[in-house]
């Protein structure tokens, strides 16, 4: 039978034993009780009932009702320290305001590089408990002396001494037996529980050899693991890289500013890691400006910022938060993994209008090594330092407006494959309409790629299926135009009918896509034309093919005969 009891000051109050008291043929419990004593209110309570459940949902009651009482304690333990408290804390709130401002010059003072030796431990076992029972150890019984019994005068007179020789010999044998038979009997007892005694101890010094070795393995084991992946960040292992950059967050110290909450991911064959980083909630932020007593009631009057300079706070506490995070990322990456790092900053916060909970990407910022460390951070202004890398945000993040991040990409899609190069093949004499349909999707990709390139955006083409499926997914990172957008690659030598835009219609919304983009060799009808209108469809050409790229000095030509005559393809009439 237990009662379990839990407080917010489960150290200041002791309990006692349960007990119970039971009727009087000891066949019924009648009542449970419990002593409970709370050492710095000084106060002592029985609680008691018939029932168990009776005597946990008092226990409960006691416990919430010592917390108030403690709670308010200590309240008024605070007002009683008066004016020194209230300086304390005006002390401490300005130092964590002015903590905001010091995020990002506190990491440039840090080598951020990680210490693969103090990941390690190297702590000796130390036991938790200890065999604590004692050895048995025999009852001595003194051995019985015979003691002759005096022979008296009248004894002698009357014959009486051989009968009393012959009881004393008679008790003194009895009174020996009795000792041996006791004396035999201890032995064989402690003999016994020594035995047993031997066999918990020798049971317990298995058991504590067997947590030593455990715990010996386990260290060794985990001290292993960093090894691994100390050597498995220079090769470049993407396990190793997203786990070495996790390290790196994880040692950035706040403070206690804020709670670290964060995702990463990467592309080896981009060098490209990617962050999701939980930025702190605006309500979180600190607010106290100082604290004056009162010493007419003896109450402590609290001020606060100004919710215009709590609003400045919070973005320039998310500006240094992005710009920390990336110099940490690329400062520690000493063999060379990471080329860009991608920071979308997310805030979860309370939707005035519905009163629920809603997370938003409210910064994102995609940005290569080489631009990104020909900054001096020590000299920047936040905010300017990540616009001038293209950062996309509303123009105050305070707003908790939600924007498109710059690059947000199911990594995991196994329909991606390697882009291969086939713009160096293509020339003046290359007709478009005859390549190949793998070799048309590549060249497509390729196009787009070099189109959304000043934007940092990103164009993969997916396995050659020619079903009228996905041929290539881009990701523009342009806040009013872009986002994800599907791409199909129609290499025809005939109109476009309606239905290959009904089946990029589908796939754009089956993908969750902003846009589609349909480029084609050939030209599109006017149900075509009329099916787009309205629709996140764009139409690309033959004519618009060749005129993007040319922008991009590549110079090709499309003639539907010729590839329709080399293709076999009969004449359209």
């Amino acid at each position: 039978m237990t009662i379990n009891y839990s407080s917010s000051n489960i150290g200041n109050i002791s309990a006692g034993e349960l007990r119970a008291k039971y009727s009087a043929n000891g066949q019924r419990i009648l009542r449970y009780s419990i002593d409970f004593r709370h050492k710095v209110l000084d106060v002592h309570k029985e609680v008691s009932a018939a029932e168990l459940s009776m005597l946990q949902s008092k226990v409960d009651a006691l416990m919430s009702d010592w917390d108030k009482r403690y709670a308010e304690h200590l309240r008024k333990s605070a007002l009683l320290a008066g004016k020194e408290a209230a300086d304390q804390a005006t002390i401490d709130a300005g130092l964590q305001i002015d903590a905001l401002s010091t995020i990002l010059a506190h990491t440039l003072r840090i080598d951020d590089r990680v210490d693969w030796e103090s990941l390690k431990d190297f702590s000796g076992w130390k036991p938790t408990r200890r065999f604590t029972e004692s050895k048995p150890v025999r009852m001595r019984y003194e051995e019985p002396v015979f003691d002759p019994p005096t022979i008296g005068f009248f004894d002698w007179l009357f014959g009486r001494k051989k009968k009393i020789l012959v009881d004393a010999a008679e008790a003194f044998e009895r009174s020996h037996a009795e000792w041996k038979a006791k004396d035999t009997a201890d032995q064989e007892s402690v003999d016994r529980r020594l035995i047993e005694w031997s066999d918990r101890k020798r049971d317990f010094e298995r058991q504590q050899a067997q947590e030593k070795q455990d715990f010996i393995d386990n260290q060794t084991a985990a001290n292993a693991k960093v090894d691994a992946l100390s050597m498995a960040v220079p090769a470049g292992d993407q396990r190793a890289v997203v786990e070495h950059a996790s390290l790196v967050l994880d040692n950035s110290d706040y403070g206690d500013l804020f709670e670290q909450s964060f995702s990463v991911d990467y592309i080896p064959g981009e060098k490209t890691l990617m962050v999701e980083y939980e930025l702190p909630s605006p309500d979180g932020m600190p607010r106290l400006k100082g604290v004056r007593f009162i010493q007419a009631t003896g109450e402590m009057k609290e001020t606060y910022i100004a919710e215009k300079e709590q609003k400045a706070n919070f973005d320039s506490a998310c500006y240094q938060i992005c710009l920390r995070s990336i110099h940490e990322l690329f400062e520690a990456d000493e063999f060379g993994n990471i080329d860009r790092v991608l920071f979308n900053g997310f805030s979860t916060y309370v939707d005035r209008s519905t009163g629920k909970d809603v997370r938003a990407c409210i910064m994102s910022v995609l940005v290569g090594r080489s631009e990104f460390m020909a900054i001096d951070l020590a000299r920047v202004d936040p905010k300017a330092c990540f616009k001038s890398l293209k950062g996309v945000s509303a123009s105050t993040l305070s707003a908790l407006a939600p924007i498109p991040p710059v690059m947000e990409m199911n990594r995991n899609d196994k329909r991606f494959v390697e882009g291969r190069a086939t713009v160096e093949a293509v020339s003046t004499e290359t007709n478009l309409a005859s390549m190949s349909w793998e070799d048309f999707e590549h060249l497509v990709r390729e196009l787009f790629e070099k189109e959304f390139a000043s934007r940092g955006g990103e164009v993969r083409v997916t396995q050659a299926s020619n079903d009228g499926g996905v041929d290539a997914i881009a990701f523009d990172p342009d806040p009013i135009s872009g986002g994800k957008i599907v791409i199909q690659a129609k290499r025809y030598t005939r109109t476009v009918g309606v239905s290959a835009l009904r089946d990029l219609y589908g796939t754009v919304l089956n993908e969750g896509a902003s846009k589609g983009l349909l480029v084609t060799t050939a030209d599109y009808g006017p149900d075509a034309h009329k099916f787009a209108s309205g629709k996140p469809i764009t139409l690309i050409s033959g004519a618009n093919l060749l005129h993007l790229l040319a922008k991009h000095g590549i110079q090709a030509t499309i003639d539907l005969r010729e590839a329709r005559k080399e293709l076999n393809l009969r004449e359209y009439n």
